[in-house]
């Protein structure tokens, strides 16, 4: 398989300009990913981009296949993952356009496989051991500081800090949930983005998750609510901007073999029970 440093799970928009981008199909033990992952360079590093929802935006987000994402990356040599992804903001002050990275997470989600150790057997007939593992804190402090770092250095002013809470979906929340995920002090809610810090902690990978608000969610305002339309409108009129802070970010992460933080070894003195790509 193809080696890369770093993943970025995103759309097209992220990776379709790049020059010499090449297509790499992806099979896993898991099924088959969202798509094809695209390799190119930035800054010297090799990036492998995964379409979370498909390149066409077919997968609702309850249908993505969160662990052969997350698997088809790692077998390919990605041992960092940044994870952009439109949220809605659950305060005033997070308006449309507020880039916020995340601290914390809680998930609210219904019906989602969020792990490779359950005991069930796999096509090659191993069996992963039953494995829980700690994560009180769900991302990499590394990927979190060279987030925030290449969003300043481009003007973008981002929230550091603040709780993600992520529903099944695919509708949108309802003024009493809207208005409960605020009482709770949460900051942003979205559709993506767990399982995949779990997994990615699982498979002993660094994830940074990367929100940009693109509405007041049903709850913090008056109207009609939030709309698919304007979810995409907004997070079209600021995906140059993230464009450049992921790739800013990709820049700063450390070496893949300096890696020094929790993410590397979450799961010291288990016995998994299969062996990790």
């Amino acid at each position: 398989m193809a080696d890369a440093e770093i993943g970025v799970i995103g759309g097209s928009g992220f990776y379709s300009f790049l020059d010499d981008v090449s297509e790499v199909a992806v099979d896993t033990p898991y099924g088959a990913p969202s798509d094809s992952v695209f390799l190119g360079k930035i800054a010297g590093r090799q990036v492998a981009f995964l379409p979370r929802h498909g390149r066409s935006h077919h997968l609702p987000p309850h249908r993505i296949n969160y662990r052969a994402n997350m698997w088809a990356l790692r077998s390919l040599g990605v041992r960092q993952v940044l994870g952009p992804c439109a949220v809605g903001g659950l305060r005033p002050e997070f308006g449309p356009g507020t880039l916020l990275v995340p601290d914390q997470l809680v998930d609210r989600t219904k019906a989602r496989t969020q792990t490779y150790f359950d005991g069930e057997p796999l096509p090659d007939g191993s069996t992963p051991n039953v494995v829980h593992l700690t994560f009180a804190d769900p991302y990499c402090p590394a990927g979190r500081e060279a987030a925030l770092a290449a969003a300043r250095g481009r003007d973008w002013e981002p929230v550091d800090g603040g709780t993600l809470v992520v529903i099944e979906g695919p509708r949108f929340s309802t003024r009493a949930e809207s208005r409960w995920h605020a009482a709770q002090g949460w900051s942003v809610v979205g559709m993506t983005g767990h399982p995949e810090a779990v997994l990615a902690r699982e498979l002993s990978l660094c994830y940074t998750s990367l929100t940009l608000v693109t509405d007041l969610d049903a709850g913090t305002e008056t109207g009609h609510g939030v709309s698919h339309e304007e979810v995409f409108r907004v997070f079209a009129q600021n995906v140059d901007r993230l464009r450049e802070v992921l790739f800013d970010a990709v820049a700063a992460l450390p070496d893949n073999d300096a890696r020094n933080c929790l993410c590397t070894d979450a799961h010291a003195g288990w016995d998994l029970g299969i062996e990790l790509p």
